[in-house]
């Protein structure tokens, strides 16, 4: 696909027009294939949503023996796989939309990981039988995970991470034990918080109540009132 897509664009005479006229004659809007680029994020998301929706022109323009594209025909178990992929990468199109609607704070950071591994677990150990996921498709997601694990022990390096979900109000330490996390590791962050709340923000003396105001009351002969002033 991502051979075909840079075929199609770079060739400005024939395979541009034939793919062109395919699409007018299928019905379809003139549009182009997106790219896939190592550098821009879901690009291989986007490529495949638009193949999987283009397929029938995608076939065509391939059949067309007259176009040298007969290498880049895909095969029904080819169009399975990228169907499987699409719908693996969606979480992290889900993902990226999710941090580029509003500041992102660090406090989803740490959720937002938890499920994208635990979605990407999920679809690893096949669970739904109907789905048969692809061996090729098995051993992509045990990279990604792979990959998403090693930034995700990247975050232990920084301890505000872990006091940043403890204060949150709708976190705090109960998320790590629905997480399963290690009753150690629980004590750990509550040790890291008690120690930055003491190192930063207690007070190195005991805290002593202000003395009591005092009211002194004077006395005017003329009007017969009184009057307070409070030192």
């Amino acid at each position: 696909l991502r051979k075909l897509a840079y075929a199609i664009k770079n060739s400005s005479t024939i395979i541009l027009l034939a793919w062109r006229a395919t699409l007018k004659t299928l019905g379809l809007g003139d549009c182009m294939m997106p790219r896939d680029v190592s550098t821009r994020w879901n690009s291989t998301f986007d490529m495949l949503v638009f193949a999987l929706d283009y397929q029938k022109a995608l076939d065509d323009i391939c059949g067309n023996q007259a176009l040298n594209l007969c290498t880049y025909e895909m095969t029904q178990l080819e169009w399975q796989i990228a169907m499987q992929l699409r719908e693996v990468l969606q979480i992290f199109k889900d993902a990226t939309l999710f941090f580029l609607r509003s500041t992102p704070l660090l406090a989803t950071v740490i959720p937002a990981m938890d499920h994208i591994d635990e979605t990407l677990a999920t679809r690893a150990t096949n669970a739904n039988p109907e789905e048969q996921i692809k061996p090729s498709i098995i051993v992509a997601i045990l990279i990604g995970k792979k990959t998403l694990n090693r930034y995700y022990n990247k975050t232990d390096d920084s301890e505000v991470y872990r006091i940043v979900m403890i204060l949150h109000p709708r976190h705090k330490l109960e998320y790590f034990r629905k997480a399963g996390w290690e009753p150690a590791w629980i004590a750990a962050a509550e040790a890291i918080v008690q120690a930055e709340f003491k190192h930063s923000y207690a007070s190195e003396t005991e805290y002593q109540e202000p003395p009591p105001i005092k009211i002194k009351t004077k006395v005017c002969y003329m009007c017969t009132t009184q009057s307070h002033s409070v030192y």
